[in-house]
């Protein structure tokens, strides 16, 4: 099997560690697995033991991906709280500026954002109707 036939970082993860060396395995859980020989004269059980030391690496390191990934996505979900709760208080402050704005002011911020025309950097205050600002 192919790494590129994977479609999310942790299968790509999985799939990295069924095929990582014995020795990084053995230097991480300790000398014990060390000794034993990887040749055909290794018996039954050192080879069990092996894949058993393996797996419990796997386990570790899928649990501690799936513990960060589950922190990101608590991060992830309050961003889009409070992105979400700024866009409805943006919506209604526009609503109430539409409201309150005359037809000739609106007019006036629709052609200021024609294509051919940047949006100015500073806002100006709309004039209300009797000549003074909102």
């Amino acid at each position: 099997m192919n790494a590129e036939m994977y479609q999310t970082p942790m299968e790509v993860a999985v799939y990295q560690l069924h095929n990582f060396n014995i020795s990084f395995f053995s230097s991480l859980l300790g000398g014990d697995v060390v000794s034993v020989k990887l040749d055909n004269s290794a018996s039954g059980a050192s080879v069990v033991a092996i894949d058993n030391k393996i797996e419990q690496a796997m386990d570790l390191v899928k649990n501690h991906l799936m513990y960060a990934v589950r922190e990101e996505v608590e991060i992830l979900k309050e961003q889009i709280r409070e992105l979400v709760e700024k866009n409805s208080q943006l919506e209604r402050e526009n609503t109430l500026l539409k409201t309150l704005a005359s037809p000739e002011q609106l007019e006036k911020f629709q052609s200021r954002l024609s294509p051919e025309e940047p949006v100015p950097d500073t806002p100006q205050a709309p004039e209300a109707p009797g000549g003074s600002a909102v």
